[in-house]
């Protein structure tokens, strides 16, 4: 099989709960924080899925409550996704036939470039490297599956 396992479906993949572990890195200062938290990936009502992650963001020691929401939407090719932040606007596109895919998501003068993969049924990993004129990161999240 690779070092990579094959998804037929992302969404029906995706569909459930959880646990995330996320590190992100300023390469520029060196300074590192954690998340820790849950994703749960519910139906939407008309198609696809609800991504809500909510947890703690420890940055310079300080914690703080962190939670966002995605849509994830049946893609143009069947097994695919397209993720749209909670408010509509388009975020990436997502491929996990292969157990592998890459995004781009230009924002503002920054580009966020994600690397998807998935190691088995109950786990899958994002890393985002992140530059700009204001920005260079390195956005390492873990997902395992929950029940």
């Amino acid at each position: 099989m690779g070092e990579f396992w094959p998804v037929r479906d992302v969404l029906t993949y995706l569909t459930g709960n959880w646990r995330v572990e996320r590190t992100v890195r300023d390469l520029a200062s060196d300074a590192e924080g954690r998340f820790t938290g849950t994703t749960v990936f519910g139906p939407l009502e008309d198609a696809g899925l609800l991504h809500h992650e909510s947890g703690t963001f420890v940055w310079q020691g300080v914690p703080r409550p962190a939670e966002r929401t995605l849509r994830f939407l049946p893609g143009p090719r069947p097994g695919t996704a397209l993720v749209r932040f909670s408010d509509g606007r388009p975020f990436h596109d997502l491929d996990l036939t292969s157990g592998r895919h890459l995004a781009d998501h230009p924002c503002s003068a920054d580009l966020y470039r994600g690397e998807f993969t998935v190691r088995d049924e109950h786990h899958w990993r994002s890393v985002w490297r992140v530059r700009g004129p204001a920005k260079d990161l390195v956005l390492t999240t873990g997902y395992a599956r929950v029940g």
